[in-house]
């Protein structure tokens, strides 16, 4: 078939293969394990790493906080290769083995290093310590480690959402439920990584915590590797890097043509050959018209790849491009987040860590947030999602940017907290150096902050998968995790940029955050810094969201959805409410787009056709 050259050939799952026991939530049993054993490591080394730099690597506290940000914004822009490589060449689980095992293997190092003396710098009175071959063994640790954490991350969350069938309407549903899931098992994993693992780090030896982190992941891959007979496994497809640029490329050389005045004149598959390709088109929109050049068919021309692109091609990166915005008005709270991890853990070093006769860590004072979020997560999902859900018809409660939005207010007003805690500390450290408020004032701006992470990392990993392409969903994914890498390289950022201005600006001659003595400097001007752009940010992401238009699967109701936008205000359709109402198989919901009501299966799962697959229980 000449016309199916412009495209690649996929194979689905079949319906019939979720009578087989593949997938569902005894799938995600194995998945959910291995979320808690792998992040009782990563989260007690995401609060502890900074003091590790800092007591045992004798870096300055400004240098230890950057180390720790730059490691953490590779480790997460690192998802981006994971992404790829399971949308592209390996299974989405397979990804996560080969990825895990480059994990121990960094953490296996990691306690070697903690262990051997040798291997530990002295002090020099300088901002970094370390050379020669310590430095070399330090740094390629940690490039093992942020490739090891980056990769799994990037495939790892796709996985456990390819086990719902989401063409049926329960199965649209148990995808939130799904994400909600996951992020509590991480929680329940962080929660003994931050007192055990830490209580053991900071009273045995760091040795023994990164030892416990090892055999944590260890036992956690082991048993995602056991699920595999229970999964669903999707084969990889086309590169979605390659797709991206195809359209690129062809809108670019097709630049001065004119654009045919109705859309249906350009280039696409029929609905027969979709059905034989197993590709479900995705139907035009009038965003970025300029792409639209891409699926201009010269006269004369046979469709081939490099010469013509489909429309759904086409608009699979406009389904991206719209995500971009989203993902750039996150940045800004992961900036945030980095100084609970950062500044934070350190100002935890001058407070009292008494609670009664119990003697806290400081690295363990993030337990609060995560309790909160124990807590109010099934909350959430039994309560409030229930009660959403009647009100509005969402799958999910209320949409995912909805979501995100409220973690983005709070976070605002987690900076301006530290901001005022800090002021408290310093100034009664300063005044009386033998008295120090309690370490508990911190778990203010950590609750606030928790309490908006939920709401923001779930929004974000479902609104990501939901909306990407099939063939990119791994890639798509990632996009939560590239928030919070450039979150991470914006906090240096930031941390460099506030030293060298405040440094010439201030009467001392030297920055809010210089030098080892953090009495002396002024991190709640920093903080207060952070809050006043988060504000603004927050602004940015209302234009944003209002603007974003939901990915549109079926080409019929192309010219009912084009003008909606996903606002913030959730807005109902009166008619489609009543029929909501009066169908107990809850087979018709809102659409949060475009306020008509469309079954559950067509709006958020059709495009599940194009690539996903059962190994084993495919169709041909």
């Amino acid at each position: 078939m000449e016309e199916g050259k412009a495209i690649t050939k996929t194979s689905y799952d079949s319906p019939g293969s979720w009578k087989k026991g593949k997938g569902g939530f005894r799938a995600s049993g194995f998945i959910f394990v291995q979320a808690g054993l792998d992040n009782m490591g990563f989260i007690a080394n995401l609060v502890t790493l900074v003091l590790y730099f800092y007591l045992v690597m004798h870096f300055y506290p400004a240098t230890a906080s950057n180390t720790l940000t730059n490691f953490l914004g590779s480790t997460f822009l690192l998802t981006i290769v994971g992404g790829f490589i399971s949308d592209t060449y390996l299974s989405r689980f397979s990804t996560c083995l080969i990825f895990g095992s480059l994990e121990v293997l960094g953490l296996a190092m990691l306690t070697i290093e903690a262990r051997s003396k040798h291997l530990h710098p002295d002090s020099c009175g300088k901002s970094s310590c370390i050379h020669g071959g310590t430095a070399t063994y330090f740094y390629a640790t940690l490039c093992l480690l942020a490739l090891g954490y980056g990769g799994v991350r990037g495939a790892f969350p796709a996985l456990g959402a390819d086990q719902f069938d989401h063409r049926d309407p329960t199965g649209a549903s148990a995808l939130a439920t799904f994400f909600n899931y996951l992020i509590l098992s991480i929680t329940a994993g962080a929660t003994i990584g931050v007192t055990a693992i830490v209580w053991v780090s900071m009273n045995k030896g760091w040795h023994w915590g990164f030892f416990i982190a090892t055999i944590a992941s260890f036992v956690g891959f082991v048993v995602l590797a056991m699920g595999k007979p229970f999964y669903r496994l999707q084969r990889p497809g086309d590169s979605p890097l390659l797709r991206i640029w195809q359209v690129v490329l062809l809108a670019i050389k097709n630049r001065k043509l004119p654009l045919p005045e109705n859309s249906a004149d350009l280039y696409e598959i029929s609905d027969k050959e979709s059905s034989v390709l197993a590709v479900a088109k995705i139907a035009h929109t009038d965003q970025f018209r300029l792409l639209d050049k891409a699926a201009i068919l010269p006269k004369e021309s046979m469709p081939e790849p490099w010469k013509v692109c489909t429309v759904t091609q086409v608009e699979e990166v406009k389904v991206l491009t719209r995500m971009l915005p989203i993902l750039a008005s996150t940045i800004i709270m992961n900036t945030c987040m980095a100084q609970l991890q950062t500044f934070s853990v350190q100002q935890g070093l001058l407070m009292d860590p008494h609670l009664g006769s119990l003697k806290v860590p400081t690295p363990s004072i993030p337990v609060i947030p995560l309790l909160f979020m124990s807590i109010l997560i099934p909350i959430y999902e039994f309560v409030f999602v229930p009660f959403a859900r009647k009100l509005t018809g969402h799958p999910s409660g209320i949409t995912q940017l909805q979501r995100v939005g409220v973690g983005l207010v709070l976070s605002v007003i987690s900076m301006a907290v530290a901001g005022i805690v800090e002021v408290k500390r310093r100034d009664e450290a300063n005044k009386n150096p033998s008295h120090h408020i309690s370490l508990f004032w911190l778990s203010l701006q950590y609750g606030i902050f928790g309490i908006a992470d939920m709401f923001t990392l779930i929004g974000l990993m479902e609104f990501f998968y939901r909306e990407a392409p099939v063939g990119m969903r791994s890639l798509s994914t990632s996009f939560t995790w590239l928030s919070l890498s450039f979150g991470y390289f914006l906090s240096t950022i930031f941390v460099n940029i506030i030293n060298s201005v405040t440094e010439k600006i201030s009467p001392s001659k030297q920055g809010w955050l210089h030098g080892q003595d953090i009495n002396k400097n002024k991190v709640n001007l920093f903080y207060w810094f952070l809050a006043i752009l988060s504000t603004l940010n927050f602004g940015v992401y209302l234009i944003a969201a209002y603007w974003y238009k939901y990915k549109m699967d079926d080409p019929d109701e192309s010219e009912t959805k084009a003008g909606a936008s996903d606002g913030m205000p959730l807005v109902t359709n009166n008619k489609a409410t009543t029929d909501l109402t009066t169908q107990n198989d809850r087979s018709m919901v809102i659409d949060p787009v475009s306020s008509a009501a469309e079954p559950v299966a067509k709006d958020y799962n059709t495009a599940e056709k194009t690539g996903a697959a059962v190994e084993g229980d495919q169709v041909n």
